[in-house]
């Protein structure tokens, strides 16, 4: 570990500052990274980042990664939009940004290692090293690290893997930090204003279209598909005896489909661009995340042909969102992700295989 470099992503927040406190204890020869991203008070953070680096005793390299952001993960964050799809940013992110092209930049100032905040664990298998769930259930984060090249796994430290968030604030306490309070990260840092102006600004305009069930029948009109995502019940103006949903979105045809409670739920997910951490034994089956807040829940998965993968749920599951990510898991092992496309047929039993 002596003479170990390891450079550090830092947010300003406060698991990166007490990360980078930690390898420094540890013997590490520890240098901060931060990413300058086209997001609101860049240069306050730019000061606060300078400041925390300062107080724990390292070096800060800025790495001006404006560009590569805008146009690989704003760029498809917008057009998912276009689309009628839900995208996950911070997904796109990981994998483009934060452990592509900041990974890079590490690399080319001689580090050996990489480390970030995130709450997940490292663990050795055998030759390689394995992608584990986090101790803390409540601050987990490995879902968001699902597409991550499998190769980075040998270099990745992530030292809060096995911490509770209060334990991370009593440890900035007991270094003399403060001021973390009220500063946890936002779901999706480039928004300063709300997702409809922003969608605005990128140019995305308001194209109205009908509002339709299943079976064709239609019931309204909607002010643009991107205002809308599976499982909505608001804003629809549709009042009935039952609430009514939204259970998929036609980007091709500019539709909003709908449908009661119980049209939600399917037992079976499509996916596609299914991407392996771990080495795995088909068919598999284990516990499959379909997004940061989803319940794992028990799965199998087989092949569908063309590029796809049936995702079949031992219980249904409700919401099936295009452009979100199924993550799945082995016990605590992250061994997989894949992009959702829908749900597949709803009407068979999840366990019995498809001729």
């Amino acid at each position: 570990m002596s003479g170990t470099r390891i450079g550090i992503a830092m947010s300003g927040g406060v698991d990166s500052t007490v990360s980078a406190s930690l390898l420094r204890d540890r013997g590490y020869r520890v240098e901060g990274f931060f990413m300058l991203l086209p997001v609101a008070g860049l240069e306050r953070q730019v000061r606060r980042v300078r400041h925390l680096a300062d107080r724990v005793g390292i070096p800060l390299h800025l790495v001006d990664l404006r560009q590569r952001f805008t146009s690989r993960v704003i760029a498809y964050f917008v057009d998912a939009y276009r689309r009628g799809l839900t995208p996950n940013p911070c997904i796109r992110c990981n994998l483009e940004i934060k452990f592509g092209a900041l990974f890079d930049a590490m690399r080319q100032q001689g580090m050996d290692k990489m480390a970030t905040g995130h709450y997940a664990r490292i663990l050795r298998h055998g030759n390689g090293a394995g992608l584990h769930r986090g101790l803390d259930p409540g601050k987990d984060q490995s879902y968001f690290l699902c597409r991550l090249p499998a190769e980075l796994l040998q270099h990745l430290v992530l030292p809060l893997g096995e911490w509770q968030k209060r334990q991370v604030y009593q440890e900035a306490g007991r270094l003399g930090l403060s001021g973390f309070e009220g500063q946890e990260s936002q779901d999706v840092c480039f928004l300063s204003d709300d997702l409809a102006t922003f969608l605005h600004r990128q140019g995305v305009e308001d194209r109205q279209g009908d509002i339709a069930t299943g079976d064709g029948r239609i019931l309204g009109r909607h002010r643009g598909i991107w205002h809308y995502t599976v499982g909505q019940r608001r804003g629809l103006g549709l009042p009935d005896t039952t609430p009514w949903y939204v259970t998929a979105l036609d980007g091709a045809g500019n539709r909003v489909i709908i449908g009661k409670n119980q049209e939600l739920f399917s037992a079976t997910v499509m996916v596609r661009d299914l991407h392996w951490l771990a080495p795995s034994v088909l068919p598999w089956q284990g516990l499959v995340q379909l997004r940061s807040r989803h319940r794992a829940a028990p799965a199998r998965l087989e092949r569908a042909g063309d590029g796809h993968w049936l995702i079949r749920f031992r219980d249904r599951q409700r919401a099936i969102t295009p452009g979100q990510f199924a993550a799945l898991y082995q016990g605590d092992r992250l061994v997989a992700g894949a992009i959702i496309t829908g749900p597949g047929d709803a009407t068979t039993d999840p366990f019995t295989p498809r001729k």
